[in-house]
């Protein structure tokens, strides 16, 4: 019975009268041009392969700018691309080079010129916490080492690299390995072949600001800052202190240079790193298969709680950095993607883009993830698989890591066929992110809590961002619940629905105001109408 009534009402609302709806539609050339961005992470490994050897690298990611462009992100983080010995490069052996697998520093040059040309900026990834062992500052250092006589100190003076890394004559835990043919032992805190670098010293840290104006000469436009929580492991005033460092030289160098840092922590620790007055942390809370993103995709977190956690997630951000930006993203390469977190089914998918595109801050999305590409289990490699382009025209296709599995299935269509197909998880990321550059408060503005607006609704809640005078109401509704109807004491005008189901919001005039109409599952965006 309930639900004819309110098939009637949306009826008799439908012919009412609609309210003016907005179809305002802006181009990443025409957005805002400032550090608040939607940023597509690309492992280039994995992406396009311009050369035919397999391997994608930098020439096939600047031809495959148009996909990203297209879908509207106006921003690109670079997994590392500096030589290393392993496919996923976080063992850097030369801080100022590309490795040869991905092309050349022409290469690169010419991509930073491409992208900037379609007002794209590119970030790349800068690993800090250690090296690869066989960096020569390593090999210098242990090399030295070995060459002492017995009961002989190192001198720094004789080699200072000695005093790059963190080396002992005691193994202070099981993260600290014997350099063969010493008494020494040094740190590896993720992995053997990955030596930790001692932050603390002067030396090294005038080198690290060398390599950072290396990069930011060749355009580079900022920087994703790899594991600062273990910089100094559990010393948060003292890796703040170095990420404050490295960021106050690079803005000095640029002053649109931007920072983003991975601080795989609570929400807690997470704000804390903010008091390094660097921009932006990744939001790892709302994050994961059971982040508050997914949670709310899959129903399992009410509207109010999203929104409650949501606010008082910026609030406490914002209080500790004001001008702080966040990064909201829903999985990365350490991380299943979200199509096996929501089982492959694309209506939770829809709904977990819509939720994160509707989030303050610069979002992050993951190659592949606007086609719902899947990935397996836990390891590393099948977690960044050659991106999806077509089934029929395999040219630039790559082979991705050799450790990968070979049965992992891909359940979604490659990008050929979503370009052209309006009701694909591609388009509904187009759509989300064609929103957030044509109204910029909805990344920019402060999250309100709507009391009046939220006091007799069941099932959605309104917030309400304003950002240079401009000011967008969103309405979140995060269960199947048809027909919440929100009473306006305002003229207002439906901007979008974003639905999973294709399903609308519907306005019609009352007496000086207003009531939509909200669909379950979705999230509505109303701009006020002016007199």
């Amino acid at each position: 019975m309930k639900k004819t009534l309110l098939m009637i009402i949306s009826i008799v609302l439908l012919m009412s009268g609609c309210g003016k709806r907005t179809d305002k539609q802006v181009k990443i050339a025409d957005a805002v041009d400032d550090n608040y961005r939607n940023y597509y992470e690309v492992f280039v490994y994995s992406f396009y392969d311009s050369d035919g050897d397999g391997i994608g690298d930098l020439k096939g990611v600047e031809e495959k700018l148009d996909h990203i462009a297209e879908l509207g992100c106006n921003g690109i983080w670079l997994m590392p691309i500096m030589p290393s010995t392993t496919y996923h490069k976080y063992d850097v052996c030369d801080y100022m080079a590309i490795d040869e697998q991905y092309g050349t520093m022409e290469d690169y040059e010419a991509l930073i010129n491409a992208a900037h040309d379609k007002h794209i900026r590119v970030i790349i990834d800068m690993v800090i916490n250690h090296t690869s062992s066989r960096h020569p500052w390593f090999m210098e250092a242990t090399e030295y080492l070995k060459g002492l006589d017995e009961g002989q100190e190192p001198d720094i003076s004789e080699c200072p690299y000695v005093d790059y890394y963190n080396i002992s004559k005691e193994k202070k835990d099981n993260t600290w390995y014997q350099i063969a043919d010493t008494d020494y032992y040094y740190e590896g805190s993720f992995w053997s072949q990955m030596p930790d670098l001692n932050l603390d010293n002067e030396a090294l840290m005038k080198e690290l600001e060398d390599v950072a104006s290396f990069w930011i000469s060749k355009g580079t436009d900022g920087f994703r800052m790899d594991a600062p929580l273990h910089y100094e492991e559990g010393d948060t005033a003292f890796n703040t202190r170095v990420l404050n460092r490295l960021y106050n030289y690079c803005t000095g160098l640029d002053p649109d240079f931007y920072m983003v840092s991975e601080v795989w922590a609570s929400e807690q620790t997470i704000e804390a790193y903010y008091a390094s007055d660097t921009p932006s942390m990744f939001d790892f809370g709302f994050a994961q298969a059971e982040g508050d993103i997914i949670k709310a995709a899959r129903g399992r977190e009410s509207s109010d709680k999203f929104v409650d956690n949501m606010i008082k997630n910026e609030n406490a951000r914002k209080a500790v950095n004001p001008e702080c930006i966040n990064a909201p993203f829903i999985t990365n390469h350490d991380m299943p993607r979200v199509s096996n977190a929501l089982n492959g089914k694309v209506r939770d998918m829809k709904m977990a883009s819509a939720i994160l595109l509707s989030m303050t801050g610069s979002p992050y999305i993951y190659y592949g993830e606007e086609l719902g590409m899947s990935s397996k289990g836990t390891k590393d490699e099948n977690k960044r698989l050659p991106m999806l382009w077509s089934y029929e025209d395999t040219a630039g296709m790559c082979r991705g890591p050799a450790d990968a599995d070979e049965d992992v299935e891909q359940r979604c269509e490659p990008a050929d066929i979503q370009y052209d197909d309006e009701g694909s998880l591609y388009n509904y990321y187009k759509k989300g992110l064609m929103l957030r550059n044509s109204y910029p408060e909805i990344a920019r503005g402060d999250s309100v809590y709507e009391e009046e607006l939220n006091a007799y609704n069941e099932a959605a809640t309104v917030i309400s961002r304003t950002w240079n005078d401009e000011s967008i109401y969103i309405i979140y509704n995060l269960t199947d619940a048809e027909g919440e109807s929100i009473a306006f004491k305002e003229k207002v005008s439906v901007v979008a629905t974003m639905s999973p189901d294709g399903d609308e919001a519907v306005a019609s005039d009352t007496d000086g105001g207003m009531t939509v109409m909200i669909p379950g599952k979705s999230i509505v965006y109303i701009k006020p109408l002016s007199e």
